[in-house]
Order: C-alpha cells, then sequence, then structure tokens
C-alpha cells in the first residue's frame, strides 16, 4: 500500500504530519550541483536525526556542504536522492508552492545579516509573517508580535526603525519574528556572525531557553567555543558527517 502522504502530492495542500517523527530526519540525503567543470557533489550520503526539544549546532570549514545542509532542511533547495522529513512531513515531496507554506508555518529561519525590512517597525517585522501565512486574527497578531519581543527582550524597541537598533536588537527581533507562526522549528545560520561575543552569548542563551520552551534549533556556525553551547556538535566534512549524528 503507498505511504498516505503520496495523495497529496497532486494537491497544493500539505500533507498530514506523520506523529511520533523526529523533529529533523534525513535519510541518505545527497546533492550534486552541475558546473561547468562538471558534476560536484555537496552532500555525499547524509544522515541525519534531530529529536523534538534539541540544540544542534552544525560546523565545517566553508565549502564542507553545511550550508546546503541548512537548505535541505528549509526546503530551499532539493535533494537528488534521499529523503527529507522535518517535523513529520515529507519536504522532500512537496510542490513550489506546497513548500513555501509549509515553511512559512514549520520553520522559523535567523540570519546572520538580520533581514528585518528597513521600511517596518520591529513590530511590524514580526507581524510579517503572520500577515503572510494568514495565521491568527488581524487583532490578535500586533498582542502575539508585542509578547514576542517582551520574550526577547525588546519589547521597548518595539516602534523603532531597524537603522535606529543596535545589531543585537535588530537580531533579538528576527528571532522574535522566527517565532511569530509558532515553529517547531528554528533554523539560524550563523546568527551570531555580526555580533559582538557579549552579544553573541545572549542570543545562544536565548537559543537555549527555547529549547527548554520546546523548541528545536539547528544553528549553523564557524564559532567553535559557541557552538559547544548547544546539546550537540554536528560536524559537516566534504559532504559528509564526520560526527554527532
Amino acid at each position: 500500500m503507498a505511504p498516505k502522504w503520496l495523495s497529496w502530492l497532486a494537491s497544493d495542500e500539505l500533507p498530514e504530519p506523520l506523529k511520533d517523527m523526529p523533529a529533523v530526519e534525513l535519510r541518505t540525503v545527497r546533492k550534486i550541483y552541475v558546473t561547468g567543470a562538471g558534476e560536484f557533489e555537496a552532500l555525499r550520503g547524509i544522515d541525519l536525526t534531530v529529536a523534538a526539544g534539541e540544540f544542534v549546532a552544525v560546523v565545517g570549514k566553508s565549502g564542507s556542504g553545511k550550508s546546503t545542509l541548512i537548505n535541505m532542511i528549509t526546503g530551499i533547495d532539493r535533494p537528488t536522492t534521499g529523503e527529507v522529513w522535518v517535523a513529520g512531513t515529507p519536504v522532500h515531496t512537496l510542490t513550489e508552492n506546497q513548500i513555501a507554506v509549509w515553511r512559512g508555518r514549520t520553520v522559523g529561519v535567523v540570519f546572520q545579516f538580520f533581514q528585518l525590512l528597513p521600511t517596518l517597525t520591529a513590530l511590524e517585522n514580526v507581524m510579517l509573517p503572520m500577515d503572510f501565512c494568514d495565521v491568527y486574527s488581524s487583532g490578535e497578531r500586533p498582542e502575539r508580535a508585542m509578547k514576542l519581543l517582551n520574550m526577547v527582550g525588546v519589547d521597548d524597541q518595539a516602534d523603532k526603525l531597524p537603522a535606529n537598533l543596535s545589531g543585537g536588537q535588530q537580531q533579538r527581533v528576527a528571532i522574535a519574528r522566527s517565532l511569530a507562526n509558532d515553529p517547531p522549528l528554528l533554523v539560524a545560520d550563523e546568527p551570531t556572525g555580526n555580533l559582538d561575543p557579549r552579544t553573541a552569548a545572549t542570543v545562544i542563551e536565548l537559543f537555549g531557553e527555547l529549547t527548554r520552551r520546546g523548541k528545536t534549533i539547528l544553528m549553523v556556525t564557524h564559532d567553535e567555543d559557541l557552538a559547544h553551547k548547544g546539546s550537540r556538535l554536528v560536524t559537516v566534512t566534504d559532504g559528509q558527517i564526520a560526527g554527532g549524528n
């Protein structure tokens, strides 16, 4: 009998997540890029399981494949072969339209350069994912956004534009925005790369608190000292998991 989720492939509706699945599971994932110089295998049969509530740090040298790995998990890119499951959903089977909806509801992404919209206030930036995915009522969204800003300690900056915030404050707003739709998974790509050491440590402490509240966090970082503050360290080398899987 075919898996239940196959019946959803012809539809733009999302498949119903399977219960009791890990937060993230990659099964023999390979990614091959075709370049002018020939084929380049960025991921070479990756197997990775992340349990719900884990804070996993992914480290590796530039070109090791860690960014490609993250792109598989967030649905930004697709595996050449293999399976990617996130929160019980077979991401590798989703259409482009399905992925856009799924990502907005399931994965909060935190970037190195914050990526806040400069013409919107901190509060409006946090409300944006709710508007985009049409979750929560229009009356609930400002209150929820303010609660999230309060949780990350910048509710007093709610009416300010990003240009009037420090780097640390902008990253806190970005984290609040990533939590807007209450996703089970947060993926942070070098979230402390533009922060001073003290502010970076504060952000990592915040991630730890979020995992204690039930979130799963997958963080890419070059900073091994910060990486060791997570619950698990995964090292990527030449497109393979070298340790921690």
